[in-house]
Parts: C-alpha cells; sequence; structure tokens
C-alpha cells in the first residue's frame, strides 16, 4: 500500500530518480555539454543475436577492433571515420569502393555491429576498423591530423528539448573533431531533424576551425554524390520527410 512504512512503493522510487535526473542537470551541467564519463543513452543491444553473427561476435570482431587506446593497423593511403555507422550500410559500401582507404566506424550497438561484421565476412573487405563503443572515448585517443573524411550521417537527433544535450555535434565535440582532421578534410552531417539542423549550424558557425561548403542555396537538399542510403534514411523518406546534408572542410592550420 502507498502508505504503508516500509519497502518504498515504486512509483516513489522512479520519481525519486527523475529528480535526481534533473538537479544533477540543473546544478552545473551545460546542456551542450559531454558529461566527464561518456555514457550510453540509446540501446546497447535489441533483439537475440543469431549463432552465426554471435561466432563472428566472438571471433571476428577482436581482429578487427580498434583498441580502447586507439591502437589500430591499416595499410591505406589515408583514414575516413564514421561516428554512428548503425546497421554499417554506408560504411561497407565505401570501404568496397575504396579499398585503398582506411575505414575506422564506431557504433556501440550490437547488432548494428554484427550486421557489419556479417558482411565484412561475406565481402572480405579487410580495409575496415571497427570501435565498438562510444565514439567519444576513441576520439581523444586518435593523434592528430589523421583523419581525412569524417561521416556523422542520420545520428540520433535527441528531438526531445531536455535531451538535446546528447547529441553528437556540440563544441566540444567539434574540438577534438578538429584535432584529428588533416587540413581541408571533409566532414558531411547529414539529418531528417530540422531542429538538429539549426543546432548544429549554429555549432559549426560558432567554432573556429569549420567552414560549411555549401554554394547554393538547393545544396543543403542534395544527397552527396556518392551516398549510400543507411536504414535511417530510408526510413525518413517513407514518412515523407525532407533530409539535409550539409558539407563542411576543416580550415588549414596556421
Amino acid at each position: 500500500m502507498v502508505g504503508s512504512v516500509g519497502k518504498k512503493p515504486i512509483w516513489l522510487n522512479r520519481l525519486r530518480l527523475r529528480f535526481k535526473d534533473f538537479f544533477s542537470w540543473a546544478m552545473g551541467k551545460n546542456k551542450n555539454s559531454v558529461p566527464d564519463n561518456p555514457q550510453f543513452y540509446g540501446r546497447r543491444k535489441g533483439h537475440a543475436l543469431r549463432p552465426h553473427r554471435q561466432l563472428l561476435m566472438n571471433e571476428l570482431l577482436p581482429k578487427v577492433q580498434v583498441s580502447s587506446e586507439g591502437n589500430y593497423v591499416l595499410d591505406a593511403s589515408e583514414i575516413w571515420l564514421e561516428i554512428g555507422f548503425g546497421a554499417g550500410e554506408h560504411l561497407a559500401a565505401q570501404a568496397e569502393s575504396h579499398p585503398d582507404i582506411g575505414f575506422i566506424g564506431c557504433e556501440p550497438y550490437v547488432n548494428g555491429v554484427a550486421t557489419l561484421l556479417s558482411v565484412i565476412e561475406q565481402k572480405k573487405l579487410t580495409n575496415i576498423r571497427i570501435f565498438s563503443d562510444d565514439a567519444r572515448l576513441l576520439l581523444t585517443k586518435l593523434k592528430q591530423a589523421t583523419i581525412s573524411k569524417v561521416f556523422v550521417l542520420f545520428s540520433d537527433p535527441w528531438p526531445k528539448k531536455r535531451h538535446n544535450r546528447r547529441r553528437f555535434i556540440t563544441p566540444e565535440n567539434l574540438t577534438t573533431l578538429s584535432y584529428i582532421m588533416t587540413d581541408q578534410a571533409e566532414l558531411r552531417f547529414a539529418t531528417d531533424d530540422m531542429n538538429y539542423v539549426r543546432w548544429a549550424l549554429d555549432a559549426f558557425y560558432q567554432h573556429p576551425d569549420f567552414n560549411w561548403q555549401d554554394q547554393r542555396p538547393g545544396d543543403w537538399s542534395n544527397r552527396y554524390a556518392d551516398a549510400v542510403p543507411t536504414r535511417y534514411e530510408t526510413k525518413a523518406v517513407k514518412q515523407g520527410k525532407k533530409s539535409v546534408y550539409l558539407t563542411f572542410r576543416r580550415r588549414t592550420r596556421t
């Protein structure tokens, strides 16, 4: 019973957790800041993996995994980075089209990682490395000026205002990216959430290291020439949503 003494009712414990969450944010956490200890806000795993995909997670992933210290081996002319590759459709297609380029993909969602591993096995792709954890943990480990292209495609827009600070595009993350990107490196950002577009443009505009590359009013609505639809972009199209495709370049260091 609610009025009984002893074990607290479930609703009260949940209410206390909500208030704890609120006050933690209100007492000094900037809404655009990244938590000191990066954490996962979305799901880490969905349905149970099929036996073969679980086998790939156990046996293939360790062979292509980027270490927690940011160590990896890739014999490549350039390194491209995709943050939040989902099921890996875009990453795998880019790797297949550019066998001389090395690719690093970041994705904490286990089922997405397993799906990409199955494609790597099927197509015998040797130029992909995977960081199956929060991308922010890796970015601070990578060396300066080593990444020549970055993809942030249809990442979670966290549309609720109280969740906006969980978005990947933040001033802090842009500073980290600018450190690891080569001069004139390209960054592609795509989303179907117009509020996230405004948020991202504001962050890029205020950052000293990035230039927006769109020249004409309609450029932002044109898909990248070599773009491969992800399941999230396809879902947006089916729902009749308009997507925005922005391109930025890292300014040359002085």
